[in-house]
């Protein structure tokens, strides 16, 4: 037997083993170690991207390194540029990891652990990271087009035209549902301000020293932009008290405005300059935090406190009110299966990527290390007694808590500590924060620095969106500059600065004005159904390439998660879809009727869009299968010499 084989097989002995013990089929009448979800998962995943991985590029894309990327092709210094493989790894895991795999999976947690963290496994490697590799390796070869353009090219107009005009509205939610949780985290907090703030002036400086000053040292830069990010937090901790506090301590309104003039900026400037060094700095503060907090979970081995599976899988959740199907499925998105991610895999990604060899490292790769990341939140959640669980993340009196059978505990102690009341407190990050402050205070010398950390957590939830939003909005400027080309071609070319102006400026002030106008309980919904439905329109394109390209016998690896996703998120659509109405039966303040009945329409049409695109879609299989429609591709080929390759 090889080594590898070896290895491999004894990572499969372990994972089962633990698995095992995670689902209680081993040792069912003790209580569950959280070092198990840690093992479980790095050996699942360790896996899925060595087996399943090799084979979604291998024999299903047929990846090639000998093709040139449009990266090299189309090169311009702005929006195609050909980048490090790890510095773009940094990138895409940073735009891809926004909120969802923090807040779902502690949301979820209402549902009891085994739903969410077996959703997350089977999601993220059977769904997530095909989902993302495929539609990744289509763009590439499509000169870095975007999924809507896609759509168009391969199905044809009309799927392209609903799928651009779904695109388009699910990327402005989704970028208000991210930038109001970073509004709320970083609202008059003097210390995550900022440390985020600064951010900005370290990436521009590793910019231009990486491409200007000393080009394509990415050790040296990762060196410097580590220290200066490490100097940034430990120096914001004293900025609350200082002189310097009343420029950080800002309330959401100003926080609004000024993250919509990031965006803009973000989206406008060269890549290199801000967008990719400053994803690049943030994922070593990602990366190094969830590794820490694995190495913490491994150290103190703490307890899983919340039951395998709670009363509230049949729906009537004080958290999340409907049954674990549909809804934990949009709850965790990010960490499972994602949308949002086909935009990015369609966005600033392929327009960077070298060589189609890194395809599998930066596509499959990076959704499996998000997943790891869903794991580490749901043990960060369920580490704490359900009764605090339960008090931070709703409204109820601790009395009527105690009545659902999850009495309060220790939810005093936990505020004294942290100095901050965090009862009543819903949207996932405060009790994120707290079980996160809980697993590294218990590290060797850091007993009594529990403030600190979760100071720190809620600083590191707010860095995870942000980096989101900033890529978000340079992919949303395209979507709308192709569909503004049908107008007035020069919109859509991306090199026309005028065009590229003006759409950062209509998208930058779409999700800013939802931000400022919404609230978690109007946007969050409709981010979550969006967004799956996203993924299944991502599925059904990347099941027509496949197609395609003469392998309709791999056709299922997209397929089969389609199906799932398209019938999930309908079924989620419609009960939402009521929910709104009824809410706006219910309602007395005129404003909040017409923003129910605003929702449901919202969540309506989407569901339309997704259900004309999978309509339109399998009318157009049948017709390839039959041999009544010829096959036409707008696959881009174009050959390195041998030389070129080496």
């Amino acid at each position: 037997m090889k080594l590898s084989s070896l290895f491999i097989a004894t990572i499969a002995i372990v994972g089962a083993f633990a698995l095992g013990v995670v689902t209680q089929v081993i040792n069912p009448s003790e209580h569950v170690n959280a070092l198990w979800f840690v093992i479980a998962a790095a050996c699942f995943f360790i896996i899925s991207y060595r087996l399943y991985g090799a084979f979604i590029t291998a024999k299903v894309l047929s990846i090639d390194e000998r093709r040139i990327t449009p990266a090299t092709r189309l090169a311009d210094g702005r929006d195609y540029h050909p980048t490090h493989k790890w510095v773009l790894f940094g990138h895409h895991f940073a735009a891809i990891a926004g909120a969802g795999p923090l807040i779902g999976p502690v949301l979820a947690a209402q549902f009891g652990y085994l739903p969410g963290f077996l959703w997350i496994l089977i999601g993220a490697a059977l769904g997530g990271a095909v989902h993302d590799t495929v539609i990744l390796a289509a763009s590439v070869r499509r000169n870095g087009r975007s999924l809507a353009q896609i759509a168009k090219d391969e199905i044809g107009p009309v799927a392209g035209i609903a799928a651009a005009l779904a695109i388009l509205f699910i990327i402005i939610v989704a970028l208000a549902g991210l930038g109001l949780a970073v509004v709320n985290a970083l609202s008059h907090s003097a210390w995550g301000t900022f440390t985020i703030a600064t951010t900005i002036p370290i990436a521009l400086f590793m910019g231009v020293y990486l491409y200007k000053i000393r080009h394509g040292k990415v050790a040296e830069v990762s060196v410097i932009g580590v220290v200066l990010l490490l100097l940034a937090v430990i120096f914001g901790r004293y900025i609350p008290g200082s002189g310097l506090e009343p420029y950080f301590n800002i309330n959401k309104n100003t926080l609004v405005l000024l993250m919509a003039i990031y965006g803009f900026v973000a989206s406008v400037l060269p890549v290199w300059l801000l967008l990719c060094p400053r994803d690049y700095l943030s994922t070593y503060m990602k990366i190094g935090t969830v590794l820490l907090l694995a190495a913490g979970v491994m150290f103190i081995a703490p307890d899983i406190q919340m039951p395998m599976v709670t009363k509230f899988v049949g729906g009537g959740g004080p958290i999340i009110p409907g049954s674990v199907f549909p809804f934990m499925f949009i709850t965790i998105a990010c960490g499972a299966v994602s949308g949002f991610h086909s935009l990015i895999s369609s966005g600033t990604t392929p327009k960077m990527i070298q060589s189609e060899s890194e395809i599998r490292m930066i596509g499959f790769g990076a959704m499996l290390a998000e997943g790891f990341v869903a794991v580490i939140a749901i043990i960060a959640a369920t580490i704490l007694i359900p009764g605090d669980y339960f008090a931070i993340n709703t409204k109820l009196s601790f009395e009527q808590l105690a009545q659902l059978g999850f009495p309060v505990s220790k939810i005093q102690e936990l505020s004294q500590i942290v100095g901050v009341d965090v009862s009543g407190r819903p949207g996932g990050a405060v009790s994120l924060a707290v079980g996160m402050a809980y697993i590294f205070s218990n590290l060797p010398g850091m007993k009594g620095l529990m403030p600190y950390w979760y100071n720190f957590a809620l600083m590191f939830e707010a860095l995870f969106i942000l980096t989101t939003v900033d890529t978000g909005t340079r992919v949303a400027r395209f979507i709308l500059q192709e569909l503004g080309g049908y107008a007035f071609k020069p919109l859509a070319r991306t090199n026309w600065m005028p065009g590229t102006v003006f759409t950062s400026l209509l998208v930058v002030g779409a999700w800013g004005y939802l931000i400022y106008s919404g609230s978690v309980s109007t946007i969050w919904p409709m981010f979550g159904v969006a967004n799956q439905l996203l993924a299944a329109l991502a599925f059904c394109v990347g099941t027509t390439i496949i197609i395609k390209m003469g392998r309709l016998k791999y056709a299922w690896v997209t397929f089969i998660p389609m199906l799932f996703m398209f019938i999930m998120t309908i079924t989620a659509s419609w009960q939402l879809f009521w929910i709104f109405l009824d809410k706006a039966k219910k309602a007395i303040n005129p404003a909040d009727i017409f923003t129910f009945k605003l929702d449901a329409t919202l969540v309506a049409m989407m569901a339309v869009l997704a259900i004309v695109t999978v309509t339109d879609s399998v009318y157009k299989w049948y017709g390839y299968l039959m041999g009544k429609r010829e096959i036409v591709t707008s696959e881009v080929v174009e050959w390195a010499t041998d030389m070129e390759v080496r």
